[in-house]
């Protein structure tokens, strides 16, 4: 048999490009059934009050309106982005009671046409008492500030609103700092963004016959049905969601949200199916954004730049519920922990509750907030003691089969090498300082460029935990893919294809793929945690080697050879050394059908994240393994600062990074490229301005994204670190999210190289600019 590579770490276009090309790809949005209601939600227009009544009377007389939901109607479900015994559920999906930010669901209407809808909010009349609130996490913090939760039990210092804490340490923290050569401390602050998605927020439901079937855009139809089956107190058997296309999502679609388990209890009460659609203004003043951090860091180290001792403070501002907050403090843990080795560490990270909105996972989901942080405070440390920033790197970073503090380990981890060839590819060490050491006083324009380094995991132990697949050969010897899979952009069904075509010699386009429907198609972990390539690809590679092997095991019969003699090539299965003895797997499958008990020849694979690990680490100690794989990267940026204005625009972006293999280098090269577009956004533009919980600029006229005049050099080198072999289990590494950090802090860096300003938070606006410059106060 042989070994050739025909599909895998091919630049194979997207199996869904030509559907999206031509319009004939259905989102959410385009879904029409007959006799479908509007849905609508009323919203409450205070940060922090109680709820002292709600009247929808004048509402349900009006003609056209078909059903009304207050959280009377909800039987007090609740629901949180964690849902464990340590941190339950802690937001009802309509306020009862109290609200706590402004946007918050407080009732929802479905009606015939949206008219009618939006007039029968205006008809609903809800009392309400303000109560006192707090917007900044610090603020919020602080003992006898207004209670939007009480502080979770097991927090022992005398904080308030505090949702959750993340503690870990290792080593000895003050004999670290005791022999440590030069300790420095430093503080920096990220923004709130959002995600930006194209495709709204958006949901049909409709329930007939005991069944609730469900067209949502989402992240993963599976956690989404588990979700509304507990809420509404249905069978997981009694609620079907549907594959449908998602325009988008970066982190922003996972959980479940109000207006999907609305529009489902609305059509459960009207009998009618409900559509519901999210405004633009809704997204920016009510849904879910990013998670802005506050860092915290003191490090010690050696003349020499030896990493000893680092002692960080996090704190999340969460909003008014829990959500993710709990998660992104122990993920900072998490994204500060791999790159760099360091024998003593003392770790705290706050979740706080303040009256905004709820915040949600954002592509990366921390990793850019905290290292930006550590590469910024990095490079200083580096400037201080005298050493070349690339060195302090190259001492500290971790080597392939390293142990990490947690018990994982990085297996073949090429960090080393990504640092050595970022600073080759752009002449790091030649370039860097020349700028400040050579520019003419009054020079207009000045370049400068910095280095930023991250590492991400790929898959951990989230529900539902693992993938499965199945793959089915037809009787004209095409085949058929079973997936769970959700492909949100990102080019799940490709890769998947391309896996069982190097399994099976198949060429792409005979692949049909039938994917994430909780009816028809198997469980699969879903499009987040970065665990696709891996988890769902190794399942998918199970089931194609079982076909494989029973493809082989009857060709062998049949054609009176070896196993090992056989080779698979396009559709056909012939003796080696002899290609005239072969045979079609459209005879293959009807000779299985025939002699082996009818099996048309069906293969099932099975894959679970951390495979020997019985449970996921806590979040509250971090003890515990958390991935098998761990990507690295070094990221290099160049930029040019204008002197006069401050602004700045980023020239080069050069990203080397290890994903173990390439499946697909095309698709990796866009996942690159929308990632250092998605930091160029963080770093220079992006950002939801907030005042007293109230968004100022809802819209995308007045949240600037980049646009194709912003968009730098995009340079992507790959370091490949692992194989692929058919028949065998394979390490890839994610490249969808970590990308997107490293970048953000060498513009940062790349910054101060250029005119010697350091920033302690984003985004690098012209104002902090020409603050650190002297030009204006």
């Amino acid at each position: 048999m042989t070994e050739r590579l025909d599909y895998i770490g091919k630049r194979i276009a997207r199996k869904d490009g030509p559907e999206k090309v031509t319009g004939r790809a259905q989102y959410t949005v385009d879904i029409r059934l007959p006799g479908m209601l509007v849905g609508r939600i009323l919203r409450s227009p205070h940060p922090h009050a109680r709820i002292l009544n709600i009247d929808t009377s004048r509402a349900e007389r009006l003609p056209g309106v078909k059903a009304i939901v207050t959280s009377k109607d909800t039987s007090g479900a609740m629901h949180g982005f964690v849902e464990t015994p340590r941190y339950p559920p802690d937001q009802y999906l309509l306020a009862t009671e109290r609200v706590r930010y402004i946007g918050e669901e407080v009732a929802a209407v479905a009606a015939n046409d949206p008219y009618v809808a939006e007039e029968a909010l205006s008809l609903i009349e809800v009392d309400y008492e303000p109560l006192p609130a707090v917007f900044d996490p610090e603020e919020a913090m602080r003992p006898g500030a207004p209670e939007i939760h009480p502080t979770h039990p097991k927090i022992k210092e005398p904080y308030s609103n505090v949702a959750g804490k993340t503690e870990t340490r290792w080593g000895d923290i003050e004999k670290g700092f005791s022999e440590s050569d030069y300790v420095r401390e430093d503080r920096f602050e990220s923004h709130l963004r959002t995600h930006g998605y194209l495709e709204p927020q958006a949901t049909v439901a409709s329930y007939e016959g005991g069944k609730l079937n469900v067209w949502t855009s989402s992240q993963g139809p599976f956690i989404k049905r588990a979700k509304l089956a507990q809420t509404l107190r249905l069978p997981f058997s009694g609620v079907r969601v549907h594959k449908a296309y998602v325009g988008g999502a970066f982190g922003g679609k996972v959980d479940l949200f109000s207006h999907e388990y609305c529009a489902s209890l609305l059509s459960m009460k009207a009998g009618c199916p409900v559509k519901f659609v999210a405004t633009r203004e809704e997204i920016f003043t009510a849904y879910r954004h990013g998670q802005p951090l506050i860092v915290e860091i003191k490090t010690g180290v050696k003349k020499d730049g030896t990493l000893v001792a680092q002692q960080y403070r996090v704190i999340n501002n969460c909003g008014g519920y829990r959500g993710s907050g709990v998660v992104v403090i122990f993920l900072a843990w998490g994204y500060m922990m791999p790159p760099y080795r360091f024998p003593h560490l003392k770790y705290e990270g706050y979740a706080v509750y303040t009256n905004n909105p709820v915040r949600a996972p954002q592509r990366g989901h921390g990793c850019p907030q905290i290292r930006f942080a550590v590469e910024s405070h990095l490079d200083i440390i580096a400037e201080e003691i005298g050493v070349d920033p690339t060195e302090i790197r190259l001492k500290n970073a971790r080597k392939p089969g390293e142990q990490l503090p947690n018990g994982d380990n990085v297996h073949n981890y090429g960090l080393m090498e990504c640092i050595k060839k970022a600073a080759k590819h752009t002449d790091f060490q030649k370039k860097y300082g020349k700028s400040r050491a050579a520019s003419p006083p009054g020079e207009r324009l000045r370049r400068g460029i910095g280095m930023g380094v991250s590492s991400y995991m790929s898959g951990s132990l989230i529900y539902p935990n693992s993938s499965s697949a199945v793959v089915k050969m037809n009787d004209d010897g095409s085949v058929s893919l079973l997936t769970g899979a959700l492909d949100i952009g990102q080019g799940a069904e490709t890769i998947l294809c391309q896996i069982v075509a190097e399994e099976l010699k198949v060429p792409i386009e005979e692949i049909q793929v039938i994917a994430a429907d909780t009816e028809t198609t198997p469980v699969d972990i879903g499009s987040w945690i970065s665990a696709n390539a891996y988890v769902s690809g190794n399942a998918t590679r199970m089931a194609a080697a079982e076909v494989r092997k029973k493809l082989l095991d009857i060709a062998a019969e049949e054609l009176e050879a070896n196993v090992e003699d056989l080779v698979l090539e396009d559709k056909t299965i012939y003796v080696v050394g002899s290609p005239a003895r072969k045979l079609t797997f459209e005879k293959l499958v009807a000779a299985s059908i025939q002699k082996r008990h009818g099996d048309p020849i069906i293969g099932e694979g099975h894959w679970r994240a951390m495979r020997d690990v019985p449970f996921h680490p806590s979040l509250a100690t971090t003890q515990g393994r958390w991935s098998e794989n761990y990507a690295s990267d070094a990221q290099v940026a160049e930029v040019e600062v204008e002197m006069e204005t401050g602004q700045v625009r980023l020239l080069r972006a050069v990203t080397v990074h290890d994903c173990g293999f390439p499946i697909n280098p095309l698709l990796i090269e866009g996942q690159v490229d929308g990632q250092v577009s998605m930091a160029l956004g963080h770093a220079l533009l992006e950002e939801v301005l907030m005042e007293e919980g109230r968004t100022l600029n809802p819209s995308f006229l007045d949240y600037r994204m980049p646009s194709t005049h912003h968009m730098a050099r995009s340079e992507c080198v790959e370091v490949i670190t692992e194989s692929y072999e058919t028949g065998q289990a394979y390490r890839t590494k994610e490249v969808g999210e970590g990308l997107v950090s490293g970048i953000l802090a060498a513009i940062a860096n790349a910054i101060y190289d250029a005119v010697g300003v350091r920033l302690y938070s984003t985004p690098f606006t012209p104002e902090k600019i020409l603050r650190g410059l002297g030009k204006i106060e």
